[in-house]
């Protein structure tokens, strides 16, 4: 057995280092108690769509085909977005709902059902009617040849000369180009 000298001594250096972690745990950072609190888990919110197929993607970054179902933190407000080619996109606001302490927080509404709407066929656009055009005059008819038998080239009457081919006639009138003279009537 030791002396007993030794116990009063080795009392008083338990104190002194005693008081010295505090004074040193005081002056120190406490790290922060984060670890204590529960975390949410993450739920699972169902998607669906009227029709099927609709791309979802939610303001938190997740994206799926529909139906579909997708695990989010119920942590605060977000969106969910759901298009599909020829109807118009909807948005739905999804919220943290509590539901008692024991039960946690649960997503409203979940699941997600969105009827979307056709879209509108875009608009055929106006034919712009053509102004009247003047009344076609009638064609003229094509030279004709004469019935007359032409005589035959003699050494005293020369041959006569072939009459030059003549174009023939538009068969409606054309209009001329726009001038400062006839803008805007059309010509005769």
């Amino acid at each position: 057995m030791p002396p007993r000298w030794w116990d009063p001594i080795m009392s008083r250096v338990i104190a002194v280092m005693a008081c010295g972690f505090m004074l040193a745990a005081c002056s120190a950072t406490m790290p922060s108690l984060d670890f204590l609190k529960s975390t949410p888990q993450p739920e699972a919110l169902a998607i669906e769509s009227e029709p099927p197929g609709a791309e979802a993607k939610t303001s938190l970054g997740e994206s799926c085909r529909t139906p579909c179902k997708l695990s989010v933190q119920p942590g605060s407000e977000f969106s969910v977005t759901l298009a599909l080619s020829g109807y118009q996109p909807q948005t739905v606001s999804v919220r943290p709902e509590a539901e008692g302490a024991a039960a946690g927080p649960r997503l409203a509404p979940n699941p997600v059902h969105v009827d979307l709407r056709p879209a509108a066929p875009p608009k055929k656009p106006v034919a712009k009617k053509k102004p009247v055009a003047a009344a076609a005059r009638p064609a003229a008819p094509p030279p004709m040849a004469s019935a007359a038998p032409t005589p035959a080239p003699t050494a005293a009457t020369p041959a006569p000369t072939p009459a030059p081919a003549l174009a023939p006639a538009p068969s409606a009138p054309t209009e001329a180009a726009p001038s400062a003279t006839n803008y805007p009537w059309p010509s005769r």
